[in-house]
């Protein structure tokens, strides 16, 4: 017994000495931190640990972690995923700074994996680098896809396209069977845009099929996380993982369907009835002084409108019907309304919608608590700036966090709440003018496409909740109802929607 403590006596002395390296190492890198921190005028920021930074404590759902540790250290702090300093940004005053005070400062966006594999080297709208391509990208899509007077020349695709969908929930009835709402809500949307951009739907066939699974996939992917981005020497995780593996399948593939689209475009055409790729080609054609449209960029158009344009409408409808089943009495109030317009009509058209004024409300309160994007497209800041007495040193990546800024009590009554009648009383809207609403964001790089997504909501919405009472299954109760969300770039339900239609009969 003596001869093994005897041997063991070297070999625990060795363990200490390494302990006391290891925490006066640690130690010493904490204190250099907190130091650099406060000579660099730096924002408040969580301690972290060596090589990953903080990303141990962004967890399964970050928009609700950084709104948990933003309470703890302010609304604006400083992270650092492994080697990448980032602010969050969790309210209305510090968004307006970033969005509009110093706009062009943090107009620019950092390349990330996803976006630059599937996005064609972020040549689409929405990742693409701040500078003339973007310019340009953002004038042609505004232009001919997302201007006013094109999204009112898409009423017909519209109305036709939601019809079809209360049709198809029709046959539910007849059979007393519940229907999927998260599905319909993602053919609708789908649908939609697929007629506009690309002058036909896909939805039957194996041609349909794939292109589903190819845009689920996208959208899956372009929220997923890659450790390279952050921290590069263990981007080889990503192709252990097979997580690089797919993006590369899918963006191949999604590069296959789309090139056969553009090409038969370019084969036949369609000078009476444009869509979105007839335009693009035709731009190409001119050949704008100082801007080169070729096939990857219009490829990289189209499926900006798809990626951005059919999975958070369609999201922002799932929650917006979740609230309205756990609230019967709201969903009275918005009935009542929108069958009193409407009289007699069986189907709603987009001349009913601009009297509904609780329809308005009870989207924008869905906004407001269901943010479809919570963190909004991320920023990068071109040069060193001051925010409130702060300095951010040029290359920070800036995260806006949407969802915790209509959250924030100091801008909200009863924050938690779901209540529509908030927005009868109040003139905040969603359209980037006031920053405690902002679901798609503000200034230079907000959301051109608005209008487009509020235009398919509204109608869909209002027909759905004219034509039909609405019940749980078995008879489950609203309150009842799972608000689990999943985890991504778009927050869905975790569980799809389900619920019980009853045709409603005017003349009752």
């Amino acid at each position: 017994m003596n001869e093994i403590s005897s041997l063991w006596q070297p070999f625990s002395f060795i363990i200490l000495i390494i302990s006391t390296i290891f925490l006066i190492l640690i130690y010493k890198w904490y204190s250099n931190s907190m130091l650099t921190a406060i000579n660099n005028r730096s924002p408040p920021s969580p301690p972290k640990l060596p090589i990953i930074g903080n990303l141990h404590q962004l967890g399964l759902y970050p928009h609700r972690s950084l709104q948990t540790l933003a309470r703890r250290h302010g609304p604006l702090m400083l992270l650092h995923l492994g080697s990448v300093p980032v602010l969050i940004v969790s309210s209305a005053e510090l968004a307006k700074q970033i969005m509009k005070t110093h706009d062009i400062t943090f107009s620019d966006r950092p390349k990330l994996t996803a976006f630059d594999k599937l996005l064609y080297n972020c040549k689409d709208l929405a990742s693409a680098p701040y500078g003339e391509y973007w310019r340009q990208a953002k004038s042609i899509g505004v232009l001919h896809l997302l201007s006013s007077k094109r999204v009112q020349s898409f009423r017909v695709v519209r109305e036709e396209e939601t019809k079809s969908m209360v049709e198809n929930i029709e046959k539910f009835c007849l059979s007393t069977s519940s229907v999927k709402l998260s599905q319909i809500f993602t053919k609708l949307t789908n649908d939609v845009v697929c007629r506009v951009a690309l002058g036909r739907k896909y939805d039957d066939g194996e041609d349909g099929k794939k292109f589903k699974k190819l845009l689920g996939d996208s959208v899956e992917l372009l929220g997923s996380f890659f450790i390279g981005d952050y921290i590069p020497l263990l981007s080889w995780l990503s192709f252990v993982s097979g997580l690089d593996g797919k993006l590369k399948k899918v963006a191949k593939e999604f590069d296959e369907f789309l090139e056969k689209v553009v090409e038969e475009h370019a084969y036949v055409g369609n000078e009476d009835n444009k869509d979105f790729i007839d335009i693009l080609l035709h731009v190409q054609k001119e050949n704008l002084p100082g801007f080169s449209l070729d096939r990857v960029c219009i490829k990289a158009l189209v499926l900006d409108m798809f990626a951005a344009g059919t999975d958070t409408t369609s999201t922002v409808l799932e929650w917006t019907m979740t609230e309205l089943l756990r609230h019967p009495g709201i969903m009275h109030k918005l009935q009542d309304e929108v069958r009193s317009i409407a009289g007699s009509k069986t189907h709603i058209t987009e001349d009913d919608l601009e009297a509904m004024h609780y329809l308005k409300a009870v989207i924008k309160e869905t906004l407001r608590l269901h943010t479809p994007a919570p963190l909004l497209l991320p920023r990068v800041s071109r040069t060193q700036v001051e925010i409130n007495g702060y300095e951010i040193q040029p290359g920070s990546h800036v995260y806006i966090n949407a969802w915790a800024i209509g959250r924030d009590p100091i801008s909200w009554e009863r924050p938690e709440e779901f209540d529509p009648d908030r927005f009868l009383r109040s003139d905040v809207d969603y359209k980037g003018h006031d920053f405690r609403l902002i679901p798609f964001g503000s200034g230079r790089r907000g959301c051109p496409g608005i209008q487009f997504a509020m235009a398919i909501s509204e109608i869909a919405l209002a027909n759905v909740v004219h034509r039909f009472d609405w019940g749980l299954p078995d008879g489950a109760r609203g309150e009842d109802l799972d608000l689990s969300e999943s985890n991504g770039l778009t927050i869905h339900r975790k569980f799809p929607l389900i619920a019980r239609p009853a045709l409603y009969d005017p003349l009752c």
